[in-house]
């Protein structure tokens, strides 16, 4: 199935759930980063969470950003996505490989240790909202549970999960259910029920069962209402002039250094590994803007 969100809500609006399938975009992540398993189950949970709380994003033009910085040879993970669920991400070691877990999984938690999470919402203010909390785990999905719990008040459940081998992502997806103000207990009760040995999302995902079936099994009774289902994507934003206004901000004199080098400048993308060159030319086409502007 193609990779998309759904968003719910039910029990009369008291509680809102997103659940997605993310098994292309995860794909492509690896393919572009050369992602080891490992790696590659670490960025996928963070790109599928991305993807879904970019759904709870208000303004079209509003942006997300998750950084994760652990202490585990993985090192820092960070994902951004604009409103459209349009995600990128990397990760500071892609090719981190270590043993099995004692329950013979990929050891996601001690890939990435404890540190922190931050959350960076930029909502065309002055300033963006940046939500902090520490890592609990180092599953990114409890640590996840704990933000919202924490930062920003929500109490939430999230479940991510990446099913992967040595040739690729077999599948890969996430929900999120969150409890509104309002949320009566026989609602909790039954969800806190439901949630007690619920099957991995990969594992239902890898057996076709699709995002708003999910949602269905642990909303059941609760009258449940898809509000929207889109796509999401990997998918970079840069661009050569993107790369040009960093070049540009470095200054005239580092510029003058590089152009005196006579190898040009070459930019690469952190989140894609796009290359933009910059030739002799270029720099001094840009070293004569900055003249003009003195």
């Amino acid at each position: 199935m193609n990779d998309y969100i759904v968003r719910v809500t039910a029990a009369e609006g008291t509680v809102r759930a997103f659940a997605s399938v993310s098994t292309e975009l995860v794909e492509k992540a690896r393919l572009v980063h050369g992602l080891s398993p490992i790696a590659a189950s670490a960025l996928g949970r963070t790109l599928t969470a991305v993807a879904m709380m970019s759904k709870m994003l208000k303004g079209e033009k509003d942006k997300l950003t998750i950084q994760i910085k652990g202490n585990g040879p993985l090192g820092g993970i960070v994902v951004a996505s604009d409103s459209n669920a349009n995600v990128r991400g990397y990760v500071d070691n892609p090719v981190v490989d270590l043993p099995l877990n004692e329950r013979g999984k990929l050891d996601i938690r001690t890939a990435v240790g404890y540190g922190y999470i931050n959350v960076i919402k930029d909502m065309g203010l002055k300033e963006p909202y940046i939500g902090f909390s520490d890592l609990v785990s180092g599953e990114i999905a409890d640590d996840l549970t704990y933000y919202f719990a924490k930062s920003e008040q929500v109490p939430s459940t999230v479940a991510l999960g990446v099913l992967i081998d040595v040739s690729g992502v077999k599948a890969s997806g996430g929900f999120i259910i969150q409890l509104m103000p309002g949320t009566d207990e026989e609602t909790i009760e039954k969800l806190e029920e439901r949630l007690i040995g619920f099957p991995p999302i990969s594992q239902l995902l890898s057996d076709g069962v699709a995002p708003e079936q999910i949602l269905e099994r642990l909303l059941e009774g609760m009258n449940p209402k898809v509000i929207e289902k889109v796509p999401c994507s990997f998918k970079c934003n840069c661009s050569k002039d993107r790369m040009e206004r960093n070049l540009i901000s470095i200054g005239k004199e580092d510029l003058l250094e590089i152009l005196e080098d006579g190898k040009g400048a070459e930019l690469q993308c952190h989140f894609c590994n796009t290359k933009y060159n910059f030739t002799h030319i270029d720099l001094e086409r840009l070293i004569r803007g900055l003249h003009k502007r003195e």
